[in-house]
């Protein structure tokens, strides 16, 4: 795992601990990304999650630039939230 994924991966711990969702919106916020892009990131993420290639999903997942690995670990971390609050 690389530093920045480290990183990345302790902030989405910090964030689940507080379920404090500001800090994460802000990052979210400055990312130059699109409505479309988000929604072809989380749908190509949801297709691979499916599948039953861990090859396919991590070669698709090391890929990644680090607006889309923020917003795939800003994702995990609501939809964490929301299911613990609708359980």
């Amino acid at each position: 795992m690389t530093e920045q994924n480290q990183q990345l991966d302790n902030s989405v711990i910090a964030t689940l601990k507080n379920k404090d969702h500001s800090a994460l919106s802000e990052r979210l916020d400055a990312l130059a990304c699109t409505h479309t892009d988000i929604i072809e990131l989380l749908a190509q993420y949801q297709a691979l999650s499916d599948q039953d290639d861990d090859e396919r999903f991590d070669a698709w997942y090391d890929e990644l630039c680090k607006p889309q690995l923020e917003v795939l670990k800003a994702f995990e971390v609501m939809r964490a939230h929301f299911e613990q609050e609708y359980q």
